[in-house]
């Protein structure tokens, strides 16, 4: 089959298009024929720190068919169209097939694509866990998501509305229309406002981007309010390990979110997708062969939505924007 594989002398971005051998399932594990995965900032960032899987292909996020399944498989059979978050088992999404343990997959709605589906599982779910586990996010409460136009920031938006939040979003001028339309309430164009300046307060802070400080989102905060760092520079997320359990004495907390795999998780998301709850947004579809094109743009930091990677494409470039 083929797959991106990593490759430390490759040249220029250590990811190598390449033939490698077609796995096979194992007991209660499922063989997926990926029609599309998408490209998350884990994938970039475990690269730069070194941290390949062992097969040496990234991507988490799939979407795809059954081909196969291993013994004692309960929950699937061939042809089932499912959704796939492999970030808690070694990966290998930027091939044409990979296998998964069942635990790992839920069955994708009829009624939305394979790209809407890939784009889903790592974005969606922290945004989720984020709001929901993190932040206790309640009805009426007032919410800041830092850095709304992103893939993570997008969900988090529609998320946040559908548990009855006053959300204010933070984006730069081009997306301010975009995060309006996902159900922000109030939208700050960072380029022409110093938010963290203005005095206003919140309940919960979500910091998806952004370079202020641990100290400024503090005093943003209501008594009982929550923040919740989901990601950011390196730096910016280190110093919220490190500091945020200091600052956090008294009534106003500030977390620092780890995000594990959860079918139910993604069930619930995938019914929200399949319900018209929550709409992915996908910016652009690249092909298999251009994965390292797809990473290197994503690392720039200004996608608008999801960055997805169709394995039945060659060559080829969609711009959804």
């Amino acid at each position: 089959m083929k797959a991106v594989v990593y490759n430390k002398k490759g040249v220029p971005d250590k990811l190598v298009y390449s033939d490698v051998e077609k796995p096979k399932p194992k007991d209660n594990v499922v063989l997926v024929q990926i029609v599309a995965v998408s490209v998350n900032a884990m994938d970039y960032r475990s690269m730069k720190m070194g941290m390949i899987p062992k097969l040496r292909i990234f991507g988490a996020d799939i979407a795809g068919r059954v081909e196969s399944v291993g013994n004692n498989t309960r929950q699937f059979k061939p042809g089932d169209e499912v959704i796939g978050d492999l970030s808690d088992h070694g990966s290998g999404g930027f091939a044409e097939y990979a296998v998964a343990p069942e635990k790992a997959l839920t069955l994708k709605p009829a009624n939305i694509s394979f790209e809407e589906a890939a784009a889903l599982p790592v974005a969606a779910t922290t945004a989720l866990r984020a709001l929901r586990d993190k932040g206790n996010i309640q009805q009426g409460q007032k919410v800041l998501i830092v850095g709304s136009s992103g893939g993570v920031g997008t969900f988090a938006v529609q998320l946040a509305k559908y548990y009855g939040a006053i959300i204010t979003a933070v984006c730069s001028s081009r997306n301010v229309e975009q995060s309006l339309s996902f159900g922000a309430d109030k939208v700050i164009d960072y380029t022409k406002e110093d938010f963290p300046k203005s005095g206003d307060t919140y309940d919960l802070i979500v910091a998806i981007n952004g370079n202020c400080r641990l100290s400024a989102y503090k005093r943003m905060l209501n008594p009982g309010g929550i923040y919740v760092m989901v990601g950011g520079a390196l730096s910016q997320i280190f110093r919220s390990i490190v500091f945020g359990r200091f600052m956090s004495f008294g009534s106003r907390k500030m977390h620092t979110l780890t995000v594990k795999s959860s079918q139910k998780d993604l069930e619930f998301l995938a019914k929200q997708a399949g319900d018209g709850k929550i709409k992915p947004l996908i910016e652009s579809t690249y092909s298999l062969d251009k994965t390292a094109e797809a990473m290197r743009y994503l690392n720039e930091g200004h996608a608008q939505g999801k960055v997805v990677i169709n394995t039945s494409e060659t060559n080829h470039l969609i711009n959804f924007s």
